[in-house]
């Protein structure tokens, strides 16, 4: 089995592959203080908790936002699961053309989706991750990584409206029933998860006005289902996509 581990600011997805499919995964929340120990006392009880033994384990693969934490799981690779696992960075096959002024800026799990957004899907793709920030990727019919967009994600944008002002407060991020809010909570709802999908729409239109054609539009990420049922413009969400991208990336440097 290949354990498949995806750092990102927030959260941390994990994946344990049986050949192609997921047979579990599972995401925790990411803290930069934590000891290699208390990760793996995390892993070894998720993995009991789904009959998995860590000796099943024979292979693993990362790719990590959060570069204190590559050393960290390394460790618990070495020390819990007797396996060296591949790092997904600059040197690593990827199958993926990256075109941009410095591919060395591109972050890891930007190429891992562009990588399985190209297997499963084709392209042109646009890949829309909707985590810490929302990435808008871009990977041509060739394949080739051509870029894309970064923006502040929904939960930063929420709390930085707690933070930064004196009256309004941390609301849940739901669906409100209307646009037009009849109060302070709901009124922010409709700014927050509203607004974000207009934003969704009008990036989409702006890159494929510049790609001279259409696009498939795929969206993972935590916020993927919660933003995908607003619009039509997202024709799929695949909450294992950079689960997926690590294993095929894995495969394609395994010879």
């Amino acid at each position: 089995m290949l354990l498949a581990i995806d750092i990102g600011n927030t959260n941390i997805t994990l994946g344990v592959f049986d050949g192609n499919k997921p047979v579990a995964t599972w995401r925790i929340a990411t803290g930069v203080h934590r000891m290699a120990d208390e990760y793996a006392s995390l892993l070894l009880d998720m993995f009991d908790r789904r009959d998995i033994s860590p000796s099943q384990i024979k292979e693993a693969v990362m790719c990590s936002v959060v570069p204190p934490l590559i050393t960290v799981f390394e460790e618990v690779c070495h020390r819990y699961l007797g396996i060296s696992p591949l790092v997904v960075q600059a040197g690593v096959k990827t199958g993926v053309r990256i075109l941009l002024d410095n591919p060395r800026e591109v972050g890891p799990d930007r190429v891992v989706n562009a990588a399985a957004a190209h297997h499963l899907y084709g392209g042109p793709v646009i890949v829309i991750d909707l985590g810490t920030a929302i990435t808008f990727d871009t990977v041509s019919k060739e394949g080739d990584y051509l870029g894309g967009a970064i923006a502040p994600g929904i939960a930063i944008a929420t709390e930085a409206l707690f933070n930064r002002t004196a009256m309004l407060p941390r609301v849940e991020l739901v669906r409100p029933k209307k646009a037009i809010g009849k109060n302070t909570v709901t009124a922010m709802q409709s700014g927050i998860v509203f607004g974000y999908v207009a934003l969704i729409e009008g990036m989409v239109k702006r890159i494929c006005r510049e790609l001279k054609g259409e696009a498939k539009i795929i969206a993972t990420g935590g916020y993927a289902e919660l933003l995908a049922r607003e619009t039509s413009v997202i024709q799929e969400v695949n909450p294992d996509l950079t689960l997926i991208g690590l294993r095929l990336i894995y495969e394609l440097n395994r010879s």
